[in-house]
Formats: structure tokens, sequence, C-alpha cells
């Protein structure tokens, strides 16, 4: 019996990508829509955040299906009412915010995501984060650029301290931490964590508070997810408690962090540097003090863009099609419940 699949890709995860890992999943019949991110921003669509394109292009690409795999496609409300064939929507990210899934979960929709697809090139953009700040990369680049030479760079109070010997600490230890602290290690720093659900994995020392964590850390890195609780996690009052001369890395989340508090402790010197791959809003805006706070280094959330993060994307998704078709348990079901409810 023929199945037929939509792939809802874009301009990073491919259709190309979806229809290569789906060869020999099953009898299926593919479709394919493509949507605008990220040449266009993401953003809210209806009631799910951090989307891309539009609900009726998605109602009218899903008719007559029954899974969709895609990486930014809008599972809403409108969108599950108008797709009563719809069973499984596959989210090639590490969390489906793109989904409404106590919809999904009325509409009997099982919604699967794809937890660690980017956890080495998140990882690797950090450390090159880390080092880009407390180096001085890209204010030296440019301003060799522009024809200025600054050995003032060389004096004792302007040049930054090594990894080797350091301690880093990390907040948040899943997959990205956890690859982030082995790459530490071979820097030869110390690396604390702070992780309430984290097991020990001989690669870190585990802190009990995160107040510990911030007061012993030279380096501080962020990995934690986006939740009501981690809001604002790093503010004025917890920067304080950050050694004079430390640096603040994010490439989790931009929510977790007060940035005004930021922009505060690198003027004041309380921060050394700062490195952010992530803003609480995006794209950044023209009048942020982000843009003019001294020795920040900034990406446009590009951590987690690698040629692997998106086939892996598209190959784990693909196995949990083959899960699916297959009558097996799904690996990684956001909504479990919604077997037992049909």
């Amino acid at each position: 019996m023929t199945t037929r699949v939509l792939a809802a890709g874009d301009h990073f995860v491919l259709n190309r990508l979806f229809a290569e890992a789906l060869q020999g999943v099953g009898d299926l019949e593919l479709s394919e829509l493509t949507l605008p991110w990220p040449v266009e921003p993401f953003g809210p669509v209806a009631e799910v955040r951090e989307a891309s394109g539009t609900e009726e292009d998605l109602i009218e690409a899903l008719r007559g299906v029954e899974i969709c795999v895609t990486q930014m496609a809008p599972l809403t409300e409108r969108v599950l009412a108008a797709s009563p064939g719809l069973r499984l929507f596959c989210v090639g990210r590490g969390g489906p915010v793109n989904a409404n899934l106590e919809a999904a979960t009325r509409h009997g929709v099982a919604v699967c995501y794809a937890p660690g697809r980017n956890a080495t090139a998140t990882a690797e953009h950090t450390m090159g984060m880390i080092l880009a700040a407390i180096r001085r990369v890209p204010a030296t680049h440019g301003e060799l650029v522009a024809g200025v030479w600054r050995g003032d760079y060389y004096t004792y109070d302007s040049v930054g301290p090594e990894l080797e010997g350091a301690t880093v600490g990390l907040v948040g230890y899943g997959a990205i931490g956890r690859k982030v602290a082995r790459m530490l290690g071979g820097f030869g720093a110390k690396v604390l964590v702070f992780d309430p659900y984290a097991e020990e994995d001989g690669l870190a020392e585990r802190v009990s508070s995160l107040e510990e964590l911030l007061s012993r850390s030279l380096v501080v890195s962020l990995h934690a997810r986006a939740t009501p609780e981690t809001a604002g996690l790093i503010d004025a009052d917890r920067l304080a408690a950050m050694p004079r001369g430390s640096v603040l890395v994010n490439c989790a989340r931009g929510s977790l962090v007060d940035y005004e508090a930021v922009c505060d402790a690198l003027e004041s010197g309380r921060l050394f540097a700062a490195a952010f791959d992530v803003f609480p809003e995006e794209p950044l805006p023209k009048d942020s003090r982000l843009r003019t706070a001294p020795n920040v280094v900034m990406t446009p959330h590009l951590a987690g863009a690698s040629k692997e993060t998106a086939g892996n994307a598209a190959r784990i998704v693909a196995a949990e099609v083959g899960r699916y078709l297959r009558g097996e348990p799904l690996a990684h079901c956001a909504n479990p419940e919604v077997f037992r409810l049909r």
C-alpha cells in the first residue's frame, strides 16, 4: 500500500535530502513544498513560534497526505483541522517548536523531532566563539582590513587568557554540552557543569548551583533549553557573580540572557568579552546596544549550520517514518499519548 508523504523542506534541509533519506523506507508517494527559510527569517505563524511559510500553502500541500517531514513548516490548529488524513509530522529540529502539540494530540497526529542533529556543529561553533572572543579575533581582523595596526592590544591589560588551565562552566549538559566538554578537555581546560538532570560522565565536575559555577568560571557557555524557568537566566545579579574579566558565550537560545545587563557588564569591564549566536529578537535590531558594546563577537544564528546537520535532520526523521510504517515505537515522539487516544 502506497503512503503519501509531503517533504516540506527549505533552503537548508533540502527536499533532495529528505528524498534521499526516505529511499527504501517503504512504498511512498512523495510530494514537495519548499519553504522560504533561511532566505526569509522564521517567526511566529498563528499560535506556533519559529516557523516558516504560510498555513495556506501547507494546507494545500497536505491534501491527502498521511506523513509530513519538515524542519520549519507550521503545524497549527488550522492546519490540523484542514488535514484529516495527516497522522505523522516529523520535525528535523532539536525540538518541535513549530508544532502545536496539544492540538496535534487532539487530532491524532504524532509529532517527532530530531535531537542531537546539530550537536557537533554547535559544539564546534561554540569553541570558535570562545576562542574568537578571548583572543579578539573579529575586532583585530576588522582593524587590519581597515589599515589599522594596534600594538596596544599586546599590553597586559588588553590580552585575553588561555584555555589551558582555565575553568570553563557549562550551563546545560545535553548532547551539545557534552561535546563542548570533550573539546575543552583537549585544550586542557577544567570543565564545570550545572545541570540538575545530567548524568556523570567523567568529562566535567558537577556543581550543585548555578551561582557556584558562575563564581568559579572564567568562561561561561550556555547550553540550556528555552523554558519559562530559564528565561532571563543570566541577569545583572548573576553577571555580577562572575569573576571580573570573565567571558560569556551563548549559542543556545536568546531568551536565556538579559542582553542589556550584558552590555552594562561589558562597558564596565566586569566582562572581558561576550560571544552570541542567538538573540531575543532576530534579526538583530539596528538599535541594539550589542552593535556598539566593546569586545562582542556575534554570528547570525549559525551555530548549527553545517552540511552534516542538514543531512542528520533528514536521516533522523526518515528513520521515524520507517518505524511508523512498520508499526514500531517512535524513538523521538513529543506526544506519545496520541497512540493511546487513537
